[in-house]
């Protein structure tokens, strides 16, 4: 692998180099993505991970969802379940890729871009200890260092150890599960009902602190995903796909059209004991459900593509692309409104509400994020939590209003 510029091979003279795409393309694309897939990521988040503890399931006398729950849930873990995670994961691979190509003239590229993690890093562990046990930050930060040294190299050694890395995952979640044991995850639900329905903040950490090394296993078997989703992410953008969308738009039907229905058979098939008394798969329940949410995910990033790349979608869907300009901040927005409504030093809602009910909340969270980041962006050119990140790359405070010359920011760069 080199440190060199991304497409170092010499185009032939007839065929000019892909250009970068232009920030109002770029938006359409990928901040519409985002701004979808975060929809998804707390849809998920909400009715999983803040109704109730992940551990949740463990409780033998948990008392049973109605039909409309069970609808809901069923559509969830079908349609979206870890879908939107995986969009996520590969967007952020994505946003690495455009990083080091924007960076490519500057010597100091890779200190950037190692600070640029270790700031999400720092992110992440505030969000992980003092407001949400279910963060992904840290995570990704630790993924990144490890993509960040494949960026500069060629494309089939991304999608190479994208593939290896796709192995291990299926391998290991052939393996007996590395997760507490039914009678100690039980316990940590009990406990977390008492602590994150009834607690003060001070006992929620106090819980969270002991909750966390019992979650760590997760973040372990995921890894190698989220890593090779990142390289799928920067392979993406590598190929010129993205930069010329419309040109590749026969290529993304396809993707779109293959993504969907093998996405969305595999992850049936993966639900399909739970809802509706199908055969067990047995070892292969996760496997299948977890190359079906990759697959699915692929398939939906492919179909917005093509949506915004038409005229009438793009109006139709530019709504979404404030929220994605913002994500970072918006998904930080999330849990700390989740904490307040469910959490014992807020409303206190834990464990009290159904799936539906939940969901109905969620979606006017996220309606809500839409308008506050719509509004938002009118005045500034960053995300606030997106600011702090930029300015703490570059060590110095980035123009916040948007009315800022652009030329004044590339100077202090």
């Amino acid at each position: 692998m080199t440190g060199g510029n991304i497409g170092s091979r010499t185009a032939p003279a007839s065929v000019a180099p892909p250009k970068p795409m232009s920030p109002s393309e770029r938006l359409d694309a990928i901040d519409v993505l985002r701004g979808l897939a975060l929809f998804g990521v707390l849809a998920m988040n909400i009715v999983i991970a803040f109704r109730v503890s992940i551990f949740a399931p463990s409780l033998l006398n948990a008392e049973p969802a109605g039909s409309l729950d069970r609808a809901v849930a069923a559509v969830l873990t079908v349609a979206v379940g870890s879908k939107a995670v995986a969009l996520f994961s590969l967007l952020f691979g994505v946003g690495l890729a455009i990083q080091f190509e924007r960076l490519a003239g500057n010597a100091q590229r890779m200190i950037l871009l190692v600070r640029r993690l270790v700031v999400l890093l720092a992110i992440g562990l505030v969000h992980l200890y003092l407001i949400w046990d279910g963060d992904i930050l840290v995570e990704y930060a630790l993924a990144g260092f490890v993509v960040l040294p494949f960026l500069g190299g060629a494309r089939w050694l991304m999608a190479g150890a994208a593939l290896l890395l796709l192995g291990l995952y299926v391998t290991m979640l052939l393996l007996p599960p590395i997760v507490p044991l039914p009678g100690a995850a039980g316990a940590l639900a009990a406990d977390a009902t008492r602590a994150y329905g009834t607690g003060g903040f001070f006992d929620v950490l106090a819980f969270r602190i002991r909750e966390v090394p019992a979650i760590f296993p997760l973040h372990v078997m995921a890894f190698p995903c989220t890593v090779a989703l990142f390289l799928i992410g920067a392979f993406v953008w590598r190929s010129g796909v993205l930069r010329r969308a419309s040109a590749n738009r026969r290529l993304l039907f396809v993707v779109a059209t293959v993504g969907i229905l093998l996405g969305g058979g595999l992850s049936l098939a993966a639900a399909g004991q739970e809802l509706f008394d199908w055969p067990s798969l047995g070892r292969a329940h996760f496997p299948v459900e977890q190359l079906g949410a990759v697959v699915l995910a692929l398939g939906y990033a492919a179909a917005v593509i093509v949506a915004v790349n038409l005229s009438g979608w793009r109006r139709m869907l530019g709504w979404a692309a404030p929220l994605g300009r913002m994500a970072l901040t918006n998904y930080l927005a999330q849990s700390v409104i989740c904490g307040w409504i469910f959490y014992g030093y807020g409303l206190g809602q834990f464990g009290r509400l159904g799936v539906a009910a939940t969901l109905a909340i969620g979606i006017f969270v996220y309606l809500a994020q839409v308008v506050f980041s719509a509004w938002w962006l009118r005045r500034y050119r960053f995300g606030p939590v997106e600011w702090l990140w930029r300015s703490c790359m570059y060590g110095v405070p980035q123009p916040m209003r948007a009315t800022v010359n652009l030329a004044i920011m590339r100077a202090r760069r």
